[in-house]
């Protein structure tokens, strides 16, 4: 419990450091507004085109009798919809990551400055960190993707489908969220996908604690553009918590003729 206690203060911690530094609350926002007003557009489009794709994709139905025609397609429609809607819930933190890289990599090592102790930034060329985001986010939605497709079945379950898919859902979209929302700050130290992975996965409680509150604000898309700047501070803080910054041992001090005093 201590542990879940802490991933909810590092997101706390981070939405309180970006409204006590203004100027990078907006400077992080931007990306967000960007990426919304392109999911936006995409989701309108999908809305006005989404039953015209679903007749073109099942002619069988040509020949139906109403109302099974109607309710059919109609089922098929509202599906199409919810699944591109939930698709933009789940990526909607990978691309704006992806389209905000340097500003929200800045915002990670402003707050390493602030709380002392940041690493030196990776010395990579911008194109080099663009093409590792997006192969590391590629790699996460096809995880997303493989236990979304899970989930879904287990949902057929009776009882089980209505009462603990949802919860463990929530839980897996906490966990993803947290991950890629950390992607900047471990990327930074050069963690790779896999040790951020084990390092996760061995903090679950932490983990949860940070991205399940997230996937509920995320859900409503307009607390998630501004929670974005403070959600990446708040990762940051989170992977401090995960890599503790070690202290310098100093090499001893010996003086000539005198034998080394240090005790292995």
């Amino acid at each position: 419990m201590r542990d879940l206690a802490a991933g909810i203060r590092h997101l706390a911690d981070g939405q309180r450091w970006v409204l006590r530094h203004g100027r990078w609350f907006g400077f992080g926002l931007l990306p967000a507004l960007i990426t919304l007003v392109g999911y936006a557009a995409a989701l309108v489009v999908l809305a006005f085109w989404a039953d015209d794709a679903t007749t073109w994709a099942t002619p069988f139905a040509d020949g139906w009798s109403s109302p099974w025609q109607g309710l059919f397609r109609g089922l098929l429609t509202a599906v199409l919809f919810g699944g591109g809607l939930l698709l933009a819930v789940l990526t909607f933190a990978a691309v704006t990551l992806l389209v905000g890289q340097p500003f929200y990599e800045s915002l990670a090592e402003r707050v390493d400055v602030t709380e002392g102790g940041a690493p030196d930034a990776p010395d990579i060329p911008l194109w080099r960190e663009l093409w590792l985001s997006l192969r590391d986010s590629l790699r996460v939605l096809v995880r997303v993707v493989a236990w979304g497709i899970a989930l879904f079945a287990l949902g057929f379950i009776p009882f089980v489908g209505q009462t603990v898919v949802p919860v463990v859902g929530f839980c897996v979209s906490g966990f993803f969220l947290a991950l890629e929302l950390t992607a900047v700050a471990f990327q930074r130290r050069a963690v790779p996908l896999r040790e951020r992975l084990r390092l996760l996965r061995g903090r679950m409680m932490l983990t949860l604690g940070f991205g399940v509150p997230l996937v509920l604000l995320f859900l409503v898309p307009l607390l998630a553009v501004f929670a974005m700047p403070g959600a990446v501070a708040g990762a940051t803080l989170l992977v401090r918590d995960l890599l503790p910054a070690q202290e310098e041992t100093p090499e001893p001090v010996t003086a000539p003729g005198l034998p080394n005093l240090r005790k292995d």
